[in-house]
């Protein structure tokens, strides 16, 4: 499989367990347990799918270098090292808030989730926000500004 394919299905996958994510909220504040339960599982399935795609892609490819400067340097850096550092803290918080909502600890559930879901939906749309500026923003010469 060609490479430079990769980014693209991250950024897809970011979105798209922010897009389950804001749906499972959804579903709860309508007290859908089942429909939020499903997006919630679609949810962690797509960030394990992700984070392996990921891992595949940086292990076969290496980093890619940020083009931009000034300003724009600032902004990409800024949002990836707090979107690196959420990414890593989340880890154990879904994977609690996932056993709980299982096991129909709602109360302990509930309390973990609402520290847990902020934190990963930004982390979801900040992943999007860092491969539209790595991959698809022009920032070269030829740009217009």
């Amino acid at each position: 499989m060609d490479l430079a394919v990769f980014p693209a299905i991250n950024a897809t996958l970011n979105a798209s367990s922010g897009l389950l994510l804001l749906l499972g909220y959804y579903f709860i504040r309508r007290k859908n347990i089942q429909l939020h339960s499903a997006c919630m599982i679609a949810a962690c399935v797509t960030s394990v799918l992700f984070l392996s795609c990921y891992l595949y892609y940086h292990f076969h490819h290496g980093s890619t270098r940020f083009q931009g400067e000034g300003v724009w340097r600032v902004v990409y850096f800024s949002i990836l090292i707090s979107h690196t550092i959420l990414a890593v803290v989340i880890v154990p918080m879904v994977i609690r808030s996932l056993v709980l909502g299982l096991k129909r600890q709602d109360e302990n559930h509930r309390r973990i989730a609402r520290k847990t879901f902020p934190l990963w939906v930004y982390v979801s749309i900040t992943g999007v926000v860092i491969y539209v500026m790595l991959y698809r923003m022009n920032f070269g010469a030829d740009r217009i500004v």
